[in-house]
C-alpha cells in the first residue's frame, strides 16, 4: 500500500485524518498556550521569567530536535516515530495539566516539544511516502490546508478552554491523541527510507539541545541577574557546545544541518531573513495576547480570537502569494511584505486601556496577516530553490529550526530589552509600556529583514536565475504557511526522497 495510496479513497483519507490530527497536536500548542498564560501565572504564581519558559521550554526541545526527529522516521520506521512521538506527546500534556508548579510546568512542556519533534516531520514523512505521486501534492495541499483550519480554530478552543481551566489546554490533546494513535495503528502504513545511513546525529542533536537551551537561560536571565556568576557560565557553555555542534556537523558523515547549504548566498541569506521575521513574530504573538488581557481587559476568549485575521488572510493567500512569486521573482515580496506586517507591529500601539477589537486591534491583525501572506510563502520557495532537488528536505528542515530558533531566542532577549519582567504582567501601566517597546523592536527587526532583501536577495538571484527557478510542485505543496514555522517539505526527513 505505500506509494499506492489515492486522496479519493477511504484508505487516503484515513491517512490524512492521522496526519492532520498529529501535526494539529503539535501546532496547536505553539499557539494555545499563550491565552492561557495569564490564569496560568496567576494560579501558579508565576513570574514573567516563568511564562517565557513556559514558552521556551517547548519551543527549545522542538526546534533543537525536530531534524533528528525525521532522521529517526526514515532509519527506524515513520509510523513507529509518529506514534511514540503521538504518545509521550499525550503523556507530556497530561504532566503539563497536572503541574502543581512552574518548574514542573516548564518541564512537562519540554518533553512536550520532544513529542513534537518527532511528530511534525512525521505527519508529512507518511504522506510523502504513502500517496501515489500523481496524487502527492494534492494530499500535501489538503494536509496543509486543513492544518491551517486547526490553527484558526485552536486560539478560540484554547480560549474558551481558559475560563472554564486553564489545565485544560493540555488535557484536551489527550483524547485527541487517542484518537490518531488509533486510526494510525489501523489504516497507516509503515515506510522507511531504504538508502537512509546506519548512524544517527545523537553528539549533534545533544549539543543543540544544550546550546539552544544554555544559551535562552543566560539572555532571559541577564535582565534580572546582570552578569552574575550562573549567567557568565551559561553564556560560556553556550558558546562551546554550539562552536561544537558546527565543528560535529562538518565531520560526522550524516549531519542533521549540512553545512554545505551554507555555501549557496541566497539560502545565507533566506536564512537570515527568517531569523529577523519570524524573531519578531515569537514575540508577537507571546506579548500580544498578555497585552489584550492585561492591560485591554478582554476575557481569553476575545484575545484568543483577536489574531484568527493572521491566520485566515494566510490561509486564503499564501498559495496566490507563492504563485506571484514564481512568476515575478520573491526577492519584491520579500521587500514589500514585512513592511506590511511591520506597519502591524505600530498598530498596536493603539491597544491600551479600553481598546475597541474593532478599531484598534483588527488593523494591526489584518496589516500583519497581509504581510504574512505575501512574505511567508515567497520565502520559503527562496530556501528550496537555493538548494539542489535531494537537498530540499534538510533546506527545508533547517530553515524550519532556524525559526524556531528565531522565536525561541526572540521570546528570550526581546522582552529584557523592553524592561519586562518580574510581576510585570499583572501590572497593566508597567507592562503597557514594556509591550510598546517590544513591539517598536519587532517593527525595526522586519525593517531590517526588508532591507536585507533588497540588498542580498535581489542582486544574488540575479546572478544566479538559471539555479533559483522555484518548482511549481513546490509552490503546489506551500497551500498554507503557518505562523510559528514555514511549512516543511514532505522530504524533510530524507535527503534521498520518498520511497519509491
Amino acid at each position: 500500500m505505500s506509494g499506492r495510496l489515492r486522496v479519493d479513497e477511504a484508505a487516503g483519507r484515513w491517512v490524512l485524518a492521522a496526519t492532520v490530527g498529529g501535526s494539529s497536536l503539535a501546532m496547536l500548542d505553539m499557539t494555545v498556550v499563550n491565552v492561557a498564560l495569564k490564569h496560568i501565572g496567576r494560579d501558579l504564581g508565576a513570574d514573567f521569567g516563568s511564562l517565557q519558559w513556559i514558552i521556551n521550554g517547548y519551543t527549545l526541545s522542538l526546534a533543537a530536535l525536530i531534524l533528528l526527529g525525521g532522521s529517526l522516521g526514515d532509519r527506524f520506521g515513520r509510523r513507529r516515530v509518529f506514534l511514540i512521538g503521538v504518545v509521550w506527546f499525550a503523556l507530556a500534556s497530561a504532566l503539563c495539566g497536572l503541574a502543581p508548579n512552574p518548574a514542573v510546568l516548564v518541564a512537562a512542556r519540554a518533553l512536550q516539544g520532544v513529542g513534537g519533534a518527532l511528530v511534525t516531520p512525521g505527519s508529512l514523512a507518511i504522506i510523502a511516502a504513502s500517496f501515489d505521486p500523481a496524487h502527492r501534492s494534492r494530499a500535501v495541499g489538503t494536509w496543509s490546508g486543513l492544518g491551517g483550519v486547526a490553527g484558526a480554530f485552536g486560539p478560540f478552543l484554547g480560549g474558551a478552554l481558559v475560563e472554564w481551566t486553564w489545565r485544560a489546554v493540555f488535557l484536551v490533546n489527550i483524547p485527541l491523541a487517542v484518537a490518531v494513535v488509533l486510526i494510525t495503528l489501523r489504516h497507516v502504513p509503515e515506510s522507511r527510507d531504504p538508502d537512509a545511513r546506519a548512524g544517527v546525529d545523537l553528539p549533534g542533536a545533544l549539543l543543540g539541545v544544550v546550546g539552544l537551551g544554555t544559551l535562552t537561560y543566560a539572555l532571559t536571565a541577564v535582565g534580572e541577574r546582570g552578569a552574575a556568576s550562573p549567567v557568565i557560565a551559561a553564556g560560556v557553555v553556550a558558546a562551546i557546545c554550539l562552536v561544537a555542534f558546527v565543528l560535529v556537523e562538518r565531520r560526522t558523515a550524516d549531519p542533521l544541518v549540512p553545512l554545505s547549504l551554507f555555501g549557496d548566498r541566497v539560502f545565507r541569506a533566506a536564512n537570515l531573513i527568517t531569523l529577523l521575521i519570524y524573531g519578531a513574530l515569537g514575540v508577537f504573538f507571546f506579548l500580544l495576547v498578555l497585552q489584550l488581557q492585561t492591560v485591554a481587559g478582554f476575557s481569553p476568549t476575545v484575545a484568543g480570537t483577536a489574531l484568527l485575521p493572521v491566520t485566515v488572510l494566510m490561509l486564503l493567500l499564501s498559495a496566490r502569494s507563492g504563485a506571484l512569486a514564481d512568476r515575478i521573482g520573491p526577492w519584491v515580496q520579500l521587500g514589500i511584505g514585512p513592511l506590511i506586517a511591520g506597519v502591524g507591529f505600530l498598530l498596536t500601539l493603539r491597544i491600551g486601556a479600553h481598546a475597541s477589537y474593532l478599531t484598534d486591534v483588527l488593523p494591526a491583525t489584518i496589516a500583519l496577516g497581509l504581510g504574512l501572506a505575501t512574505t511567508v510563502a515567497p520565502l520559503t520557495a527562496t530556501v528550496l530553490a537555493a538548494a539542489d532537488d535531494h537537498q530540499a528536505g534538510a533546506a527545508s528542515g533547517i530553515n524550519n529550526a532556524v525559526a524556531r530558533s528565531a522565536g525561541l531566542l526572540a521570546v528570550a532577549v526581546i522582552p529584557v530589552l523592553a524592561g519586562l519582567g518580574g510581576a510585570d504582567y499583572t501590572d497593566p501601566a508597567v507592562y503597557d509600556a514594556g509591550f510598546r517597546r517590544a513591539m517598536v523592536i519587532g517593527a525595526g527587526l522586519l525593517a531590517c529583514g526588508s532591507l536585507l532583501s533588497v540588498l542580498l536577495i535581489r542582486p544574488a538571484m540575479r546572478a544566479e536565475a538559471p539555479a533559483t527557478t522555484v518548482p511549481p510542485l513546490r509552490l503546489a505543496e506551500c497551500r498554507h504557511c503557518g505562523v510559528a514555522a514555514p511549512q516543511l517539505y514532505p522530504d524533510v526527513a530524507s535527503s534521498s526522497g520518498p520511497d519509491r
